[in-house]
């Protein structure tokens, strides 16, 4: 049976075979920072809080520096559905080129971040804390984006399965690193905020040992580090071409959050508190979405490398489709277990522990609303990748989180004076949006146009 004549079944089987370690391996990095947020929830509030603004300005510079390593992605399984090896091993290498350069121009904004914490209206306990997080956890930046590419280069590569035990690996290195230098366990200093910060740069550290450990051994064939000091401009133009667009849209998305946390911290400690665990529960179930994109992206780019555009079609709506029942199976566990998922993130004795979960569990009832267009809008940015259609989509993503997500979020939130709920019925409206544009945009303008390249290319 050629691809193009695969069954729905069959491609649901595919991308579950390719798609189950990658969620997994997203489940895994989200594991890390959920056990920061658990630890720290243990150890104190306003650690807790200061490490949702923290964990926000790291992850607004990470996903936009991602960009690079997420153009990878796309290539190299074009490239590999070519059998093109030369192309291949060039865009990884770019990839990790402009990967590196981005982290070293991000990390002095996290060693010097408690002017811009302050400056973002953040009390000065939450500034001081986040930023003796940021000064240790900044570095990490440098490893991450490197694993980043790593992770691209093997999941085009349909390699899916190292990724997932080496995030599986790390997280685990992570909670037990977290549990000696945040408390001061097993004889090591207890360092608190700062201890969780060590934990988070060491699990970088080793992640990245493991997974370019692998990529060299495994993978000889490629090369990837022989002459990697050579700049070969050409294809890291090509790269950045692809990868600064979707750099952009990652900004948009995660500043959207961030300004949301930023937003709830000018309510105050506790509903900043109340915010980072409902934002860690929503960020677990998000990770299936963004896994599903990821194996749409790889799809996608092989259909597209073939000229496939049945295969590419049936692909999608397979992806849609289950993408659609997790958000519905989501939507029923957090409007039915909301006390006992936020509980899992707050110490018994904590005083204020009424008060975070009365607002926590309004969130979490917002958080199951923002399902169905969270995951539409990722999806369709994964399939859009796939067929190499950046800059556009990024216009579109960008206007949905800034022109109609933030602004509604800060009428809503503090001009109306609905609080936290009107902050994030203000996400809501931007993620629609993105969902709504942006599966537009593939579905009547990018996949027609790759028709109509077919057939010209067919006439010919």
């Amino acid at each position: 049976m050629s691809t193009s004549q695969m069954s729905y079944v069959a491609h649901a089987r595919a991308a579950l075979v390719l798609g189950l370690p990658l969620i997994g391996g997203h489940l895994g990095q989200v594991a890390i920072g959920v056990t920061d947020t658990v630890m720290l929830g243990w150890y104190g509030v306003e650690e807790l809080a200061a490490l949702g603004v923290a964990s926000s300005v790291f992850f607004v510079l990470y996903l936009m520096g991602s960009g690079f390593a997420w153009a990878v992605m796309p290539m190299v399984a074009s490239f590999h559905a070519e059998g093109d090896e030369v192309n291949l091993r060039r865009a990884t290498r770019m990839g990790l080129w402009l990967s590196m350069g981005f982290a070293l121009l991000a990390l002095p904004i996290m060693i010097y971040s408690r002017p811009i914490l302050l400056a973002l209206g953040q009390t000065e306990q939450v500034a001081q804390l986040g930023s003796e997080y940021l000064r240790i956890a900044g570095w990490g930046v440098v490893p991450a984006l490197l694993v980043m590419t790593f992770k691209s280069y093997l999941a085009a590569l349909e390699r899916t399965q190292i990724v997932l035990w080496i995030t599986l690996a790390a997280a685990v290195a992570n909670a037990l690193a977290n549990y000696a230098f945040i408390f001061g366990n097993w004889g090591a200093p207890a360092w608190g905020i700062s201890g969780a910060a060590v934990a988070s740069l060491v699990t970088q550290i080793v992640m990245l040992l493991g997974i370019f450990g692998y990529a060299v051994v495994v993978l000889p064939q490629h090369q990837l580090m022989k002459r990697l000091w050579r700049p070969d401009w050409e294809m890291l133009a090509r790269v950045f071409r692809l990868g600064w667009p979707i750099g952009l849209t990652n900004l948009s998305e995660v500043g959207l959050f961030a300004a949301s946390a930023f937003m709830m911290g000018w309510l105050g400690t506790i509903p900043l508190a109340a915010h980072n665990i409902a934002l860690q529960l929503a960020s677990i179930t998000f990770m299936v979405h963004l896994g599903l994109s990821n194996v749409a992206t790889i799809r996608a780019g092989n259909a597209y490398g073939r000229g496939d555009l049945d295969h590419m079609v049936r692909g999608a709506q397979t992806v849609i489709v289950m993408s659609l029942g997790m958000a519905l199976a989501t939507i029923v566990l957090f409007i039915a277990f909301p006390e006992p998922l936020i509980s899992l993130f707050m110490d018994r004795d904590e005083p204020a522990r009424d008060q975070i979960l009365e607002i926590g569990v309004l969130l979490l009832a917002l958080a199951a609303l923002f399902q169905l267009v969270d995951g539409a809008q990722v999806i369709a940015l994964g399939l859009l990748r796939g067929v190499q259609d950046t800059t556009i989509p990024m216009v579109l993503a960008g206007v949905s989180y800034w022109l109609v997500g933030m602004p509604a979020s800060y009428v809503l939130g503090f001009v109306l004076g609905w609080g936290g709920a009107g902050v994030w019925l203000g996400l809501v409206l931007g993620l629609a949006c993105a969902g709504v544009a942006l599966m537009i945009r593939f579905w009547t303008v990018s996949l027609p146009r790759l028709s109509q390249g077919a057939s010209v290319a067919a006439a010919q």
